[in-house]
């Protein structure tokens, strides 16, 4: 099966990088041995092997092209070596298109520092210790020269992470997309200990390549894994730059990165010129995956500087606290308003809940903590967010992005819920 990433179409209406002057947002194809994905496209998020609360073919249904799912919670449990077992993160989730797993990464700053991975831009070079661990959070996990140690938040066993153990992982899970082994830093770490993180995932990158590339040929029955290094940087141009060329350019015995994974921290505000400066310096021909990004502000930004897929757990998570996403921006649909409201969630969405349900209804199964309430929801929510990609990808297409854009954005940010 040929793997890849083949480019469609660029984006010449705007987001050109700051020093080629060159466009960076286009349209592509991802091959992978379970399907292709038309790009740019959004991946819902199945942390444990499912997205909470909806069944895959419900997921199928939103139009979804692919789903992500997460190497350290999949580890603990049932463990890497059932999955495999049972054929794969696919089979065992009964899940037929292309399939992501993360590296165990992002557990590096959600158990160690417990800060989210997006912050605003006043967490920038704060003077805060490194160490420093957001409120009400216990640090249970961590990082040396040679990988990390977790506690787990299941029953406070340890457990060690290194690059070749991420990666022995990510095989026997089996996805199609898998990441490299990074160091997640927030924006409260200094400058010093930026460049140290970066320098060890880059030497956890190399490795990283190497292992994969053995495990390929120990497993060579199996569907060719792509390989994502992860670039990190924090909100340093200098150090984005620097670990997109390093990772870009990085070659273990014949073996390169498929593609790349944009993460580690981001000033919200500073989003698009982030991942603009990583795309200038990557190669062209390979995927950008930015990590856990799904607000649609983000997703204009983050198509115009170069990403190419977007994976995040919000539309699922706010669903089940009934927050809904509409064109005219988020609501609540406990709100007393909609007790009688006998209309769609939203007028023009053909998701499974709006063709089926009423706002009313939803209002009813929420405030009486009914189960179908966070299915409804969901199905709602990752239906708007991958449609809403959707379009954009269309829309660069038929080179009508720029009015897009404009339209979607404002109606989003100046929608009245107190008028419907």
């Amino acid at each position: 099966m040929n793997t890849g990433f083949d480019i469609s179409t660029r984006l010449e209406e705007t987001g050109f990088g700051e020093r080629t002057g060159k466009p960076l947002g286009r349209t592509g194809v991802i091959r992978t041995p379970h399907g292709n994905i038309a790009t740019p496209a959004f991946i819902p998020v199945g942390t444990k092997a499912t997205v909470k609360a909806v069944l895959p073919e419900a997921v199928a249904a939103t139009g979804a092209q692919a789903v992500l799912a997460n190497a350290y919670h999949l580890y603990l449990q049932p463990g890497s070596d059932i999955v495999d077992e049972a054929g794969g993160l696919g089979r065992f989730m009964n899940w037929p298109g292309p399939t992501y797993t993360d590296s165990g990464g992002f557990q590096v700053l959600s158990l160690g520092s417990g800060f989210k991975k997006v912050l605003s831009r006043e967490f920038s070079g704060s003077n805060r210790a490194d160490t420093e661990v957001a409120a009400k959070k216990e640090r249970l996990a961590n990082v040396d020269d040679d990988g990390v140690t977790f506690r787990s938040h299941l029953n406070g066993d340890r457990h060690r992470f290194t690059p070749e153990v991420s990666m022995r992982i990510q095989h026997e899970l089996g996805a199609d997309i898998i990441f490299a082994f990074d160091e997640l830093t927030t924006l409260l770490n200094s400058r010093a200990y930026q460049e140290e993180a970066l320098e060890r995932t880059r030497r956890w990158a190399w490795r990283c390549l190497g292992e994969h590339a053995r495990l390929a040929r120990e497993r060579a029955g199996k569907p060719y894994q792509q390989l994502f290094g992860v670039i990190q940087g924090a909100q340093y141009e200098d150090l984005r730059r620097k670990a997109a060329r390093d990772l870009g350019q990085m070659d273990v015995g014949g073996q390169r990165f498929d593609g790349f994974g944009i993460g580690g921290a981001l000033e919200k505000e500073n989003l698009g010129r982030i991942v603009g400066w990583v795309s200038e310096e990557l190669p062209e021909n390979r995927a950008r995956h930015l990590l856990g990004i799904s607000e649609p502000d983000d997703f204009f930004a983050a198509v115009e500087a170069g990403a190419d897929t977007f994976d995040c757990v919000n539309p699922s998570r706010v669903a089940r606290n009934a927050a809904i996403y509409s064109p005219d921006g988020r609501f609540n649909i406990t709100r007393a308003q909609f007790k009688r409201d006998f209309r769609p969630l939203v007028a023009d969405c053909d998701c499974y809940t709006c063709m089926h349900y009423s706002r009313a209804y939803l209002h009813h199964a929420f405030k009486a903590k009914e189960m179908i309430s966070s299915t409804l929801a969901t199905i709602h929510n990752e239906r708007y967010t991958v449609r809403l990609v959707d379009s954009i990808r269309a829309a660069i297409e038929e080179k009508r992005y720029s009015e897009f854009k404009r339209e979607t954005l404002a109606r989003f940010a100046h929608g009245d819920w107190g008028e419907v």
